[in-house]
């Protein structure tokens, strides 16, 4: 018989932090991986069309990066972002209204880690954090592994009530407030300019900061452009503007930015430091290239003109599959229709029964930061053409017959 020396014992590994173990996966992200099957027409991804991706111009894009810069290309960069790259946005940005210089930006790998750096820089463990309701579900992810305690605003189909806001800070004492303001994801609507502004007055007048989270506002169907809250009375110096080319460009791309006041720009570089030193230099220069190269905004109006259209196949189809009483936003633009089922039904109940008939969509209840509304989904209209949109509405009726 062997003895074992109890001091060669294993022992337990240490645990994961109690934040790892306590923050989910994103339930699209679940839902994706369930129905990657080539048969399932899935309205669950927020994925931008692959067919409309101007691949020929981010190729030549690329090309001539890596044939006349490729030291520079492949080399470190700068944490802030290619010099280049953020005068170009900021002279995007300020041709839309809002004055923006260089210095006033920071270059991401993507929006979403903009919103990572702004947790590290702005929340403590314990901090309280406003959110809409319902919200985008990555941005829920990235407050609850801060550590902070997120707190709905009631919202309408406007958005942010600003009145609810008001006693919420109040009593609340929160650090920010995370809004999608234009196209919201989830629900496609869009926040009027008064509603703005009075959101704006809040913020000022209490000492909140705004994250204001712009990655759809481009895509426009109808309608004129809605200043950014940034562009509001007093709002500059207390909102953090996001940006991305992901739903422009490529996603694959991975290139976001955020506009923000110098003291929080300069910490929430600090932070980009400890994450990935900098966003990768040949990506942010084939960006520049494309950017002098090629028309974006051209390329995007004929993006946004396509996703229009898709939009109305599925709002067209909608009464024929969903039962009597459904309730729907239509959006203006971006990505997203938000379905209210009438009472009774449960859209995460019902999901099985719609991968059965492949066919897939997002339950609304992992939206929300306080009661879920079960009766809810998301559909997201851009990924598929039309021919598929009409048969996943098709499969999308079996569900519901």
């Amino acid at each position: 018989m062997t003895v074992v020396d109890p001091a060669l014992e294993a022992v337990a590994q240490p645990p994961l932090a109690a934040r790892a173990a306590a923050v989910g996966g994103s339930p699209v992200r679940d839902i994706l991986a369930v129905t990657a099957r080539p048969e399932v027409i899935n309205f669950a991804g927020g994925l931008p069309a692959p067919g409309l991706f101007d691949t020929e111009g981010v190729a030549a894009a690329f090309r001539a990066v890596l044939e006349e810069t490729p030291q520079r290309a492949l080399q470190y960069s700068t944490t802030e972002g290619e010099p280049q790259l953020r005068e170009a946005l900021a002279g995007r940005m300020s041709a839309r209204g809002l004055a923006t210089v260089p210095d006033d930006l920071l270059v991401t790998t993507g929006s979403q880690q903009a919103l990572s750096l702004l947790a590290t820089a702005l929340v403590e463990p314990g901090d309280t954090v406003l959110v809409e309701d319902p919200c985008y579900l990555a941005a829920l992810q990235v407050f609850a592994f801060a550590g902070a305690r997120v707190v709905p605003v009631p919202c309408d189909d406007d958005g942010v009530d600003p009145e609810a806001l008001d006693a919420l800070v109040a009593a609340e004492r929160p650090k920010l407030l995370y809004t999608v303001p234009t196209f919201q994801n989830p629900t496609g609507r869009t926040m009027p300019v008064g509603r703005r502004a009075a959101i704006a007055d809040v913020a000022v007048r209490r000492g909140l900061w705004i994250v204001e989270d712009d990655p759809y506002g481009e895509l426009r169907f109808e309608g004129e452009r809605v200043p950014w809250i940034a562009e509001q009375e007093g709002a500059a110096e207390r909102t953090v503007l996001l940006g991305s080319f992901s739903k422009v460009m490529a996603p694959g791309l991975r290139l976001g930015w955020l506009r923000a006041p110098e003291a929080l720009l300069r910490a929430c570089a600090v932070a980009k430091q400890a994450a990935d030193l900098h966003t990768p230099t040949v990506n942010q220069l084939a960006a520049v290239r494309y950017l002098a190269d090629r028309d974006l905004d051209a390329h995007v109006a004929r993006v946004a003109g396509a996703y229009g259209e898709r939009r109305d196949v599925l709002l067209d189809g909608l009464p024929a599959v969903l039962p009597e009483g459904a309730r729907w936003v239509r959006p203006a633009g971006g990505m997203f229709v938000w379905v209210r089922l009438p009472s009774g039904f449960d859209a995460g109940a019902l999901l099985a029964r719609a991968v059965e008939n492949e066919v897939a969509y997002v339950p609304g209840a992992p939206f929300f930061a306080g009661a879920p509304e079960v009766g809810t989904m998301r559909l997201c209209f851009v990924t598929q053409a039309a021919d598929e949109l009409r048969e996943g509405l098709r499969r999308l009726g079996r569900v519901f017959g």
